[in-house]
């Protein structure tokens, strides 16, 4: 079944960064908590009048073919909007995956790279609050 939005049924186009000045703010001015898979870049927005997190995606090469690098990049989308509930409301987020990602995702799957998301939300949370 078919939706009538543009986008085929998926959340609206906003919901992503997609410009590289937008991904450039959020390295230099965020707050940035990495492990061995991923790294986690946080930058509240001024313009918080779409109140919903925005994400942004960094696969590069060094992970692996273009097969592997969209197998990655699908399994940190679903991550992360699993995990945006417990993310603060107006910010921009950017995902940077390591080249260890792709042995996690063929791993462990969607629910591995879900945990090592988990553990830098988590860790981003506790220092924020410190």
């Amino acid at each position: 079944m078919e939706s009538d939005r543009p986008s085929g049924g998926r959340g609206p186009k906003r919901r992503r960064l997609s410009r590289s000045a937008e991904f450039e703010r959020v390295y230099r001015h965020g707050r940035s908590k990495g492990n061995r898979f991923l790294v986690l870049y946080a930058f509240p927005r001024e313009d918080a009048d779409d109140a919903g997190p925005r994400l942004g995606l960094s696969v590069g090469r060094r992970v692996g073919g273009a097969v592997d690098r969209t197998r990655v990049k699908r399994a940190l989308r679903e991550a992360f909007w699993e995990e945006a509930r417990r993310l603060p409301e107006g910010s921009d987020y950017v995902v940077v995956a390591r080249p260890e990602s792709l042995g996690l995702t063929e791993r462990e799957g969607a629910d591995g790279v879900r945990a090592a998301l988990a553990e830098l939300v988590d860790d981003l949370g506790s220092r924020e609050a410190a």
